[in-house]
């Protein structure tokens, strides 16, 4: 296991001074019973599984479909990005990493939650939890199974440390099966956690 590590910058806090705002408003307002919180954890969810990794999706599956497009990204990734309209706080400094058939790659941040917003959306609870921030290092191969992936012992498993600074977005492989298909389908296939790393892209149905 190889891992990119660099901490020597400002993180962001597990509740930054905007973060704390909105969590103490959706405080009083739930306490004054003008919101339901239900309701906002549908919200977030939809942003968070939903919305938000649509934008990192459609990054993959250019990748996957344009070669000249893919060699951007893996060169400058936060130019390729920012060429499809995805840019913004949690976003400016981007850094693709490829996997391979014998590389694998999985994305951490140990200190607090560095997270790309502008192509993942919302950041999960489990990758803020520290249990993730901290095994993801140690036990990469033995988290990956908890996430239900086995790989193979032959692959190689390297975890990028995000930071402050450079953000990191996996461009998994593609799926066999998937020759000729549209930009838009092959998006179908590209999930939150394969970017993350922690997963796969689907399998063609």
């Amino acid at each position: 296991m190889a891992m990119s590590h660099n901490h020597d910058h400002q993180h962001d806090n597990e509740l930054d001074p905007f973060a704390a705002r909105v969590r103490a408003l959706e405080t009083i307002l739930t306490q004054k019973g003008l919101i339901d919180p239900a309701a906002i954890d549908v919200i977030v969810d939809t942003y968070e599984t939903k919305i938000g990794p649509r934008n990192g999706a459609k990054v993959v599956a250019k990748a996957w479909a344009d070669p000249d497009f893919a060699a951007v990204l893996k060169r400058d990734a936060t130019a390729a990005i920012g060429s499809l309209g995805y840019t913004g706080r949690q976003g400016e400094h981007m850094q693709a990493v490829f996997n391979t058939a014998d590389t694998h790659n999985l994305v951490v941040c140990t200190l607090c939650s560095c997270y790309p917003w502008s192509v993942l959306g919302l950041p999960p609870v489990w990758y803020k939890a520290p249990p993730y921030r901290s095994r993801a290092v140690i036990d990469p191969r033995g988290v990956l199974e908890e996430f239900g992936l086995t790989l193979p012992r032959t692959t190689k498993i390297r975890v990028w440390d995000s930071t402050a600074e450079l953000r990191y977005l996996v461009v998994p492989m593609r799926p066999d099966g998937t020759d000729g298909w549209s930009e838009e389908r092959l998006a179908d296939l590209v999930t939150r956690d394969a970017m993350i790393g922690t997963g796969l892209a689907r399998e063609p149905a």
